[in-house]
């Protein structure tokens, strides 16, 4: 049988999969090499991950709800912030799609069994978790407070515990690398027959070229890393100006790679997009090799832009100039994206379900964010707003606001895929409304602060700036209550959500050739694609979702 033309054929829900295997029990589940288990680990991790930089983010906004003291210290406040940042960057966004979603779909996409290294995986995971363990002793000793960037000479001379924050970021980069290699080399020998290039879907291009940017950029990081933290335990002077370093030459280093990590973030974000889109509104995607091929121009050109952050650090009028023009390079692979989704919209049988409402969520804050960062991008208007709240803003809007658009539109459309049940869908459209307005309320306000000349990371401001305060923190109050409502019902829906069956959404990715959810070993033979995915246009396309009737609940 080949399972991208016959959709009918593909078998129903079957109990026997990689949930209810005859391997149960927690060991099993510690020692697998199944990297559908390893995905959900590291989805249930990463979202333990951002419920905890999510607490740190409210408090921060309750903090800032009055110009003054409101209910820590300075000291506190500024632990606080570096320790949102750095949960947040290095525990959720960079890891939760790729090494959770990326683990569990790339090799149901491509035909493959397993990834081509599976204990190399499961190493993974466990890096990750060793690195998560040493930056949270960290923060129970006392925390950073350098920001997650870790700024010298600040961060070789603070008294706060910044050597086991660095050192756990430092250790996670290894999990990074070895998830990305494992994608790269899973990709190019482990593809199904007649899956060439040209037919891969596009959420595996934006895996792969996520990867690139993993292996290469990574270790820069990692590097710079450790030479802060022998810096701050050695009283080394490699960054510390007094000692004859070079605080300038740190930036370099982590720019470089914390730029192109920007991409680690937003190419697996936009691979959920290219899903999503495809199948709510039931049509080809326009201009296949245009999308995919812009995956790989982003991931090349996000390596030459890491100038545009040290606008103010003293480099020269024309480095300022070359770095801003190949910034906006960027945005050109990225508008390539966004204008062939919208096109892929055009005269489409679209489904507003759940999933597709963050996909409009994602698209607002993906161009919203990206016309302000080829404004940032200006050297002239940079040097205005460099660390002002619009900064903060359009990180929030171009990184946060879209990785956290995707996340759950991927939750959504794959839970089915993942758990074998539905979430619901009506209180799943009343959590996105109130999670996309609330991020707005949130951080509109602080692009207007930074305009007015609020600065970033500030314990105190001036009572002018009070009133966008308290929006802001409203604004993240309804947030979070909509992310609350998010988690509670998924957890109810693992226990009593109604069985999805095969494929709920009639979808035609690769990945829902197999039940819901998959069996161990995904597929029982090798399939044989002769044509790409997302393809409604060919025979075989059952009727639309809205037609497709309730499967009955779980018993």
């Amino acid at each position: 049988m080949n399972p991208s033309l016959a959709r009918s054929e593909v078998p129903v829900w079957n109990p026997r999969n990689y949930l209810n295997s005859p391997e149960t029990g927690l060991k099993s589940w510690l020692l697998t090499q199944d990297h559908k288990r390893i995905g959900v680990m590291f989805l249930v991790a990463t979202t333990i991950a951002f419920a905890l930089g999510g607490v740190f983010a409210l408090l921060i906004r309750i903090e800032l709800l009055t110009p003054g003291p409101t209910i820590m210290s300075a000291q506190t406040y500024n632990r606080m912030f570096t320790l949102h940042g750095v949960v947040m960057i290095f525990l959720f966004m960079i890891p939760a799609i790729p090494s959770g979603f990326g683990n569990f779909l790339v090799p149901l996409m491509i035909g493959a069994k397993d990834v081509a290294f599976p204990k190399l995986n499961l190493l993974s995971f466990y890096v990750y978790v060793a690195g998560a363990l040493i930056a949270l002793f960290g923060m129970i000793q006392g925390g950073a407070d350098t920001g997650w960037t870790f700024y010298t000479p600040y961060s070789t001379t603070t008294i706060t515990k910044v050597v086991p924050v660095l050192l756990g970021a430092f250790i996670l980069g290894f999990s990074s690398i070895l998830t990305g290699l494992n994608f790269i080399v899973t990709t190019h020998t482990m593809r199904a027959p007649g899956l060439h290039w040209t037919r891969l879907p596009l959420f595996v291009w934006s895996i792969y070229a996520t990867s690139v940017i993993q292996i290469l950029a990574t270790p820069v990081l990692g590097m710079s890393l450790l030479l802060v933290a022998v810096e701050h335990a050695f009283g080394w002077g490699i960054f510390d100006p007094a000692r004859g370093g070079d605080p300038v030459l740190f930036q370099h280093f982590f720019w470089f790679y914390s730029h192109p990590a920007v991409y680690i973030m937003v190419l697996p974000a936009m691979a959920v997009i290219s899903e999503v889109v495809c199948a709510f509104s039931r049509k080809n995607i326009f201009g296949y090799k245009a999308v995919a091929y812009s995956s790989l121009g982003i991931a090349f050109v996000g390596f030459f832009t890491w100038g545009h952050h040290m606008f103010v650090s003293g480099q020269s009028a024309f480095n300022g100039g070359v770095f801003g023009v190949l910034s906006m390079f960027v945005g050109i692979f990225t508008a390539i994206k966004v204008f062939n989704w919208t096109a892929t919209l055009y005269r489409g049988s679209i489904l507003f379900a759940t999933p597709f409402a963050y996909f409009v969520g994602f698209l607002f804050f993906l161009v919203f964010g990206g016309m302000t960062g080829i404004a940032l991008a200006t050297v002239s208007l940079d040097v205005h707003w460099h660390d002002t709240y619009f900064i903060v803003a359009h990180f929030h809007f171009i990184m946060v606001g879209a990785t956290l658009m995707a996340f759950l539109a991927a939750l959504h459309y794959w839970f089915p895929k993942i758990a074998g049940k539905r979430l619901p869908e009506g209180w799943g459209l009343v959590a996105a409304v109130m999670i996309i307005l609330g991020f707005n309320f949130t951080f509109i306000p602080q692009f207007l602060l930074g305009n007015e000349g609020m600065p970033r990371r500030y314990f105190s401001y001036p009572e002018k700036f009070w009133p966008l305060n308290v929006a802001s923190t409203a604004g993240a109050s309804v947030l979070a209550l909509g992310l609350v409502i998010v988690l509670v019902y998924t957890l109810v829906a693992l226990k009593w959500g109604p069985i999805a069956g095969s494929n709920p959404w009639n979808s035609r990715g690769f990945e829902w050739d197999t039940p819901s959810p998959p069996p161990p070993e995904n597929y029982e033979t090798t399939p044989v694609y002769t044509h790409g995915p997302h393809q409604y246009d060919l025979p075989g396309v059952e009727t639309p979702p809205a037609a497709t009737p309730e499967p009955k609940h779980a018993s």
